[in-house]
């Protein structure tokens, strides 16, 4: 890679993980190593956890405890936890020189919801090396966030079958 390449996918539409996955299926075919660190989510028994078990350098790791209660939930301390662990993870992948690619699914949702600091989540990025290729994922980036980046792609939806009370679809939805 020739210079550090800084990438968000934001909105409220689908397809916000699904492209980072993308990228992260295109760099296991060029031989690059992949860090995925999950900031919300925590199920390993989605279709990305199961095939990515079988997919040569890539590491996937789930930080979230799921979805988030309010702030004044007594659970909403465990939470900004789990997504402190998760940016703690991603600080030693961005400067471990490991990896060619990190995936940040949903920090950017981390921070919009307060499980963690925005001024911390930007001097993390900031480390991000030479070469590396990051990639942040989730609703609600901030201008911030956005500002770094190279590239920001939102996410709109136009329309959802979640919204006509259609359940959730393995392989499509999770």
């Amino acid at each position: 890679m020739e210079n550090r390449r800084i990438l968000i996918f934001t909105g409220n539409g689908k397809g916000k993980t699904t492209a980072a996955l993308g990228m992260a299926l295109r760099a296991s075919g060029h031989g690059m190593r992949v860090k995925i660190i999950q900031f919300i989510k925590n199920d390993d028994a989605t279709g990305e956890v199961h095939a990515i078990r079988n997919m040569p350098g890539i590491e996937l790791v789930q930080s979230g405890r799921g979805f988030i209660p309010p702030p004044s939930s007594p659970a909403f301390a465990g939470h900004r936890e789990a997504a402190e662990k998760g940016l703690q993870l991603a600080a030693e992948a961005i400067a471990s020189g490991t990896y060619d690619l990190v995936v940040l699914d949903e920090l950017c949702t981390a921070v919009a919801c307060r499980l963690l600091d925005e001024q911390q989540v930007l001097e993390t990025v900031h480390r991000a090396g030479r070469d590396l290729c990051l990639v942040m994922t989730g609703r609600g980036a901030t201008a911030a966030m956005m500002e770094l980046a190279d590239t920001v792609t939102e996410m709109t939806s136009l329309k959802h079958a979640l919204e006509k009370d259609m359940p959730a679809r393995k392989g499509v939805e999770f």
